[in-house]
């Protein structure tokens, strides 16, 4: 176990360390921030006296080696907009962000999974072909696009919701079940191929044969070895509760992380997209580790395997 963790740690570092290095490139590439901070029709003094202000007349070497070690030292920089600190921008959004994603997840667990399985225990039925249907379309219209038109439908047209802001639990609602459903989506077609390929195996058809009740055939047998591919999945969701709600927050002006990371792209704020980068690279290994960990019990066979691998 101790070399298991010490390999899964070293990866996560690893993971880290290149979408560091990657986002700290490519943002410095894409831009002069100090030109786009100070207008066109700034002085060059004065263009010239900001990037001598934030660091940005150094060589990028030069930057990239300062902004590592600020890293290990927990400074993350700071807003050039504001002068605030980056970490405290991105922390002062995330209660706005989880209000949303975690009922999301909430509603894609609810009605993916029973929904997937159901389609697999009634194959080629009506009901298969109707929740298949409804998979489909949901996994495949924009999110941005099915948020417009829930929109329409419930704010404009019906003015049951309303259609932005962060007022009330009813100004929720809308987004929620704009990013749930597509998740659902997916995990309703993951769960049905899952379970559908496990109730083919010879051991579901051994346990029939000997007189095994249905229902304990399926909660006992079939769905435990179903559950790894659909794990996958549910820790990919995980791991973008941070980062999934970027384009939902945008429709639905909603004042959380993926909106804070919108503006600071647009605005070239060069310390709040690295934390936020940072925030969801560490999100999305924290959650492959739980999913590793998951894996292993669910399955023993698999954690033993991975212990004698590394």
């Amino acid at each position: 176990m101790v070399r298991f963790l010490a390999w899964r740690s070293l990866r996560a570092f690893l993971t880290i360390f290149l979408v560091v290095t990657f986002a700290f490139l490519v943002l410095r590439l894409s831009g002069d921030p100090a030109q786009i901070i100070m207008g066109a029709d700034a002085p060059p003094e004065a263009v010239e006296a900001f990037r001598s202000a934030w660091g940005l007349d150094r060589s990028v070497w030069e930057q990239y080696l300062g902004y590592v070690g600020s890293i290990f030292t927990g400074d993350l920089g700071r807003s050039m907009r504001d002068g605030r600190p980056a970490a405290a921008l991105v922390a002062e959004r995330i209660p706005a962000t989880l209000a949303l994603t975690i009922p999301a997840l909430m509603l894609k667990l609810g009605l993916g999974i029973p929904a997937g399985i159901y389609a697999a225990l009634h194959r080629n039925s009506v009901i298969d072909r109707l929740v298949m249907l409804v998979a489909v379309a949901g996994f495949t219209i924009p999110s941005f696009v099915l948020g417009l038109l829930l929109v329409l439908v419930f704010a404009v047209q019906l003015g049951w919701l309303p259609s932005g802001g962060q007022e009330s639990w009813r100004h929720a609602i809308l987004p929620v079940v704009t990013l749930g459903i597509g998740g659902a989506a997916v995990l309703a077609r993951f769960t049905r191929s899952a379970m559908l390929e496990v109730l083919g195996q010879p051991y579901i058809r051994t346990a029939s044969a000997k007189g095994v009740p249905w229902r304990r055939v399926v909660s006992g047998h079939a769905a435990p070895n179903a559950a790894i591919p659909t794990v996958t999945i549910i820790g990919f969701m995980l791991g973008s509760l941070i980062a999934g709600a970027v384009v939902v927050e945008s429709v639905f002006s909603w004042p959380g992380v993926g909106r804070l990371m919108v503006v600071a792209v647009a605005n070239r704020d060069l310390a709040v997209v690295q934390c936020v980068l940072l925030l969801v690279s560490f999100t999305m290994v924290v959650a492959n580790f739980l999913v590793d960990l998951a894996y292993g019990l669910i399955d023993p066979r698999l954690r033993t395997g991975a212990q004698g691998g590394h």
